[in-house]
């Protein structure tokens, strides 16, 4: 792909992100009075101010890098975030308007709707284990970490199945059964379970990863590191409270069939995740900014004068 159009590719997914984040909130707006309780966090004015607002750095970040270095999937990683993010704000928004707010004024409501159930994995899944495992040059620390890879996606692509395929109605859409829902299939229920883990796990083993190129690294690298290490590492434990947490309050926060109400401490917990997963993306924007990740190859080259001059103790070798 040449460089002007893995620009153009770059910035047309980060600008369709921003419009997906104005649609997103237009529609939170006009639904307003007939939202349903959160599943997640407070909810609220909080589900525009700390679960979709600060995501915006990741598209930004994303364009930033992937317009310069296009070979680092960092800058499609963050573009793909974003992606997922807003269109996951967007379908709810979306599903709500046309189920609740004004009925039948949308084609699919339900079909859409739905669709904000489950995109938040693949979100998750790439903030919380790839941008770990390949940052900063976007390559693995060795090929030992090649398995976490391969099963980090076939995990996301399981829970994200699962939650799709749960029957039961979906509250956040008044209601409705879920479309795509398999009625009868307890083992749906099964690996909603172990997919719910098995991320889990995988986020740790990829915040083992990162903790252990930040000790092999030196330099500049270890500066970049430094930074998204202790962003990703609270990331962890704030995501793995918040999991236990809703373990000890009978899976509240993540059962997607809906239950009791969650007390408002796991809710702000909720909230700390989100705002800790925005970090990710800070970190990295200052690792951007202050350290050139963006910048190309070339430029961190050794000037031409320089290049080929041999070092000075093969001169001192040579006279003596």
């Amino acid at each position: 792909m040449s460089r002007r159009a893995s620009t153009w590719i770059a910035w047309s997914l980060g600008a369709l992100s921003l419009v997906m984040f104005v649609a997103a909130v237009v529609l939170y707006f006009v639904t307003r009075s007939v939202q349903p309780p959160s599943s997640w966090g407070t909810g609220g004015l909080s589900a525009v101010l700390i679960f979709l607002l600060p995501f915006l750095a990741f598209p930004l970040v994303g364009a930033m890098i992937a317009s310069r270095r296009p070979e680092n999937p960092i800058g499609w990683i963050c573009l793909a975030v974003g992606f997922f993010w807003m269109l996951n704000s967007m379908t709810s928004a979306y599903g709500v308007y046309g189920m609740v707010a004004n009925p039948g004024s949308v084609p699919l409501p339900a079909q859409v709707g739905s669709l904000g159930e489950w995109l938040w994995v693949p979100a998750a899944g790439l903030i919380g284990i790839y941008l770990l495992l390949l940052f900063p040059d976007g390559k693995l620390l060795s090929r030992r970490w090649r398995p976490l890879a391969w099963l980090s996606g076939a995990v996301t692509v399981l829970l994200s199945l699962s939650i799709l395929l749960t029957p039961g109605p979906l509250d956040a859409l008044g209601g409705v059964r879920n479309p795509f829902g398999l009625e009868g299939r307890p083992w749906v229920a099964d690996a909603l379970k172990a997919g719910r883990l098995l991320l889990l796990l995988c986020f740790l083993a990829s915040a083992l990863s990162l903790v252990l190129r930040f000790r092999r690294s030196g330099g500049e690298e270890r500066q970049q590191i430094k930074w998204i290490t202790f962003a990703a590492s609270f990331f962890g434990l704030v995501y793995l409270a918040a999991t236990i947490g809703a373990v000890f309050v009978r899976d509240i926060a993540l059962d997607v069939t809906g239950g009791a109400p969650t007390p408002l401490w796991l809710q702000l917990l909720q909230d700390a995740v989100s705002l800790s997963s925005a970090g990710i993306s800070i970190a990295i924007g200052f690792a951007v900014l202050k350290y050139r990740l963006y910048a190309s190859k070339s430029s961190s080259t050794v000037p031409s004068s320089t290049a080929h001059s041999p070092p000075r103790w093969r001169w001192c070798i040579s006279a003596a």
